[in-house]
């Protein structure tokens, strides 16, 4: 069993909170240049879903972090466009995510876990797989309906073998999706798609493991081993054997109980700048973990989109505002024509009216929305306040 070292540096609350925000880009100058793929290569990973309210979770993420960044010049840095090589590549790593072409190797652990799994959820019928495989070969890139169709049913569960087979081919790294149409995945051979110089690597599993736990305590800033094999979905004990060899450091944090990690680079240099104000996406790395997320900010998140309607407390989508560095409300919105509408509000006291306000207009103006309107404020003394705020900003 490897010995770790003691921690030498010890972080206050304040500093490990702003540190996790800068390892996010949401304090200080973002990399304009670098642009939207330059928010995935420091995330290392964008969650995708299919919930699509103002925008799509992808879509979200580069908004909040570089402000009102073109939706088509997303699409086009997340897909693979006509026959230039991809840049991206869509695997499972803290979800379903879109991660760097670079990174392939370092999932050839799972791939192979995928590969020696014993039970899958769908069956897979006989002669499919390689009937799915061959008419790539064949054909190029396709999407699942134009291999045959991608349900049995209108049932979302109900694949059809076609689906089953090629789903199985990407996750195990012989079929691969560098791109989307209309939202659709578009699969094609990884012999293709992935450029040969990283189709040829084959890292070990603690090889993989090593790199993946780096990455993650980068993008973390500073994390426990909780934080850290969740940004990728790791194990703890994968963490465990690996964390001594990834580059990141021991420290302690104010009023965190469990030992922490922290990127070297991160503790070198104060986590100073400008904070964004912007709406964040449930779906955002930044509040990926629950816990994480009350420990860090005293913020308690979740998703009620598949919570039924009358157990709802903040709303369907509702969306945690980010302003100076801290948590300080939330919003459940909607768009009806021209107009963002806040079906649910809910402040941390008077002094947030003005951030969000400034929140819910900046996110108008990026989806082409021209007016703001409030539905309901859950603590009704702050409606006020928070109406004024917005008729000024949009005067």
């Amino acid at each position: 069993m490897t010995t770790l070292p003691r921690p030498t540096t010890e972080l206050s609350a304040d500093e490990a909170r702003r540190i996790a925000l800068r390892a996010q880009g949401l304090l200080g100058v973002p990399d304009r240049r670098a642009g939207v793929r330059g928010v995935l290569r420091h995330l290392g990973a964008v969650q995708l879903d299919t919930i699509s309210v103002l925008a799509r979770s992808h879509e979200l993420i580069p908004y909040a972090r570089l402000g009102a960044v073109g939706r088509r010049t997303v699409e086009e840095a997340y897909w693979k466009q006509g026959d230039r090589p991809a840049h991206t590549f869509e695997y499972w790593s803290h979800a379903a995510c879109i991660l760097p072409v670079e990174e392939w190797p370092h999932f050839a652990f799972r791939r192979r876990a995928y590969r020696a799994r014993p039970h899958w959820n769908h069956d897979l019928p006989d002669g499919v797989y390689d009937q799915v495989v061959k008419q790539l070969r064949t054909e190029g890139p396709l999407t699942a309906t134009e291999l045959g169709g991608a349900k049995r049913t209108s049932e979302w569960w109900d694949w059809s073998g076609t689906k089953v087979a090629v789903e199985r081919a990407l996750m195990y790294g012989e079929v691969v999706c560098v791109e989307r149409r209309g939202w659709k995945r578009v699969y094609d051979l990884a012999e293709r798609a992935v450029p040969a110089a990283l189709l040829a690597e084959e890292p070990s599993d603690e090889e993989c493991l090593t790199r993946l736990v780096g990455l993650a305590g980068r993008a973390l800033g500073v994390g426990t081993r909780a934080d850290i094999a969740d940004y990728h979905r790791l194990k703890g004990e994968q963490v465990d054997a690996v964390i001594a060899d990834s580059g990141l450091v021991p420290v302690t944090v104010e009023g965190w109980s469990k030992p922490a990690w922290a990127d070297p680079e991160a503790l070198a240099t104060p986590p100073r700048g400008r904070h964004r104000t912007t709406l964040l996406s449930p779906f955002d790395s930044l509040i990926w973990e629950r816990a994480r997320t009350e420990r860090i900010f005293g913020f308690t998140h979740r998703l009620e989109a598949y919570v039924p309607k009358p157990k709802r407390v903040h709303g369907y989508f509702a969306m945690p505002v980010l302003a100076g560095g801290r948590l300080v409300g939330r919003v459940d919105p909607a768009r009806e024509g021209r107009t963002l509408v806040a079906k649910q509000v809910t402040l941390d006291g008077r002094k947030a009216a003005p951030q969000v306000a400034q929140a819910l207009v900046e996110a108008a103006g990026w989806v082409g929305c021209t007016d703001v309107r409030v539905e309901r404020v859950d603590a009704p003394e702050l409606r006020e306040p928070l109406i004024a705020e917005l008729a000024r900003l949009l005067a």
